[in-house]
């Protein structure tokens, strides 16, 4: 684990590191994931047939094999254990009160001279949600796909997600009966975000994709974008906690432990004025880290990704993570909120002592599908609006035309176009 103070000889030199934690190198799977989208393009379902018997580990024998059936959500959802079912309704209830706050509005403003200016928001047709099922399935994950997408309006929702050996997770499963949505298939990697893209035999093409994915699924992703729209090219998961000296050691500990278990690439980082409480963590994550079922996977993450910052004050410290602009933020100080108007890049951002970056996982409400590798600097998290689009509402009458039509016709004559200058100037007094 990366240990440094922000005075160190060599700091600038560590932290470029940190900074530099999201790339991807698409350039050595972009070739592959190139074939993927054009075999799909070109052979839709018998394409996707071969990609699953070679990544999945079986054999698709007709088209409808690739269909997860309503039959077997349903009894999925059935035979959830009772407190599990509960506590997914729970955490779909909150997330659909936030997004439905989100749900942006059509407005119009009407000029006494009779101009009409607005903005019409309407619902994409159709959206692709990608949900991992490789080494993990994330219910949660669908959860916070489809809902937005169905606050929104969206009538045509599509869920790929891949089913290694044939055998789909059971929550996962449950938690689609559960949306109450019927289009998923059993399909993944670059192959699932092509289908998505372009279509195929029974996968109809979409508007829209998101959801996160691997390295593949990124770049295939990047590929498509212009055929459709997508919400972000996500990297590995990260964590970045701002803390004092009232923070609790073992408690920051284990929240950056609960991204490194994600997976080896992923990033935890704290940054501290305090040298007492630097050091407390370093031994609390090595206590975690022996407790962990993948502490192989959060062992690897913290010694290869992972770092302690001790600054000179707070004021370093925001700076530093302004710098970072990290997936999550916790910010684990006395007065969290006299901190936050100074906090201008982060995915998601949890303020307080009680506040665990897992909480905002499941049940809090917002999106946890978030920007990462520092692209909170422009990217916000999925939300409703990335199913949705605006058209401009223009409306001008006799008066208002006349009033600023030579304007109009002025400009369009002075750049060169006079078909512009005189569908104006013809509606002229």
């Amino acid at each position: 684990m990366m240990f440094i103070k922000s005075s160190d000889q060599d700091f600038s030199t560590h932290f470029e590191e940190l900074l530099g934690r999201g790339k991807m190198d698409m350039a050595h799977v972009s070739v592959i994931v190139g074939n993927i989208i054009s075999e799909i393009k070109e052979k839709k379902n018998s394409a996707l047939k071969e990609h699953i018997a070679k990544f999945d580990n079986w054999t698709p024998v007709s088209d409808a094999d690739l269909k997860i059936s309503t039959e077997s959500m349903s009894k999925a959802y059935d035979n959830l254990e009772p407190k599990l079912k509960s506590a997914l309704h729970l955490a779909y209830d909150r997330i659909k009160v936030y997004h439905e706050k989100q749900k942006p509005k059509s407005w119009f403003d009407t000029e006494d001279n009779g101009t009409i200016l607005g903005q019409k928001v309407t619902a994409v047709d159709s959206a692709g949600l990608y949900i991992p099922g490789g080494k993990a399935a994330y219910p949660s994950s669908l959860l916070m796909n489809v809902i937005p997408a169905q606050v929104a309006g969206v009538e045509n929702i599509v869920i790929c997600t891949p089913t290694p050996d044939n055998e789909p997770n059971e929550l996962l499963l449950a938690a689609c009966h559960l949306c109450g949505v019927n289009q998923v298939y059993k399909v993944g990697g670059a192959s699932a975000i092509a289908a998505m893209a372009y279509g195929t035999e029974n996968i109809p093409k979409v508007d829209v994709i998101t959801g996160p994915g691997n390295i593949f699924v990124a770049t295939a992703k990047k590929m498509v974008f212009g055929d459709v729209n997508i919400d972000m090219i996500a990297g590995p998961s990260e964590i970045g906690i701002l803390a004092d000296d009232s923070a609790n050691a073992n408690h920051l500990a284990i929240d950056l432990l609960s991204q490194a278990e994600h997976d080896e690439m992923a990033s935890s980082i704290l940054i501290t004025p305090s040298q007492k409480l630097a050091d407390a963590v370093k031994i609390e994550l090595e206590n975690w880290l022996v407790k962990l079922p993948r502490q192989e996977i959060a062992r690897k993450s913290i010694e290869e990704r992972g770092a302690i910052i001790v600054t000179k004050d707070m004021d370093e410290a925001m700076k530093l993570m302004n710098d970072i602009a990290p997936e999550h933020l916790e910010v684990a100080t006395m007065s969290p909120f006299e901190l936050l108007p100074f906090i201008k890049h982060a995915g998601a951002i949890f303020l307080g002592h009680n506040t665990p970056e897992a909480i905002g996982d499941y049940v809090a409400g917002p999106n946890h599908t978030l920007p990462t590798g520092g692209t909170a600097k422009f990217y916000s998290p999925l939300g409703v609006e990335n199913f949705m689009k605006k058209s401009s509402i223009i409306s001008f009458s006799k008066q208002a035309i006349n009033e600023i039509g030579e304007e109009c016709a002025l400009i369009a004559n002075t750049e060169g176009l006079t078909a512009h200058e005189q569908s104006v100037r013809v509606r002229l007094k």
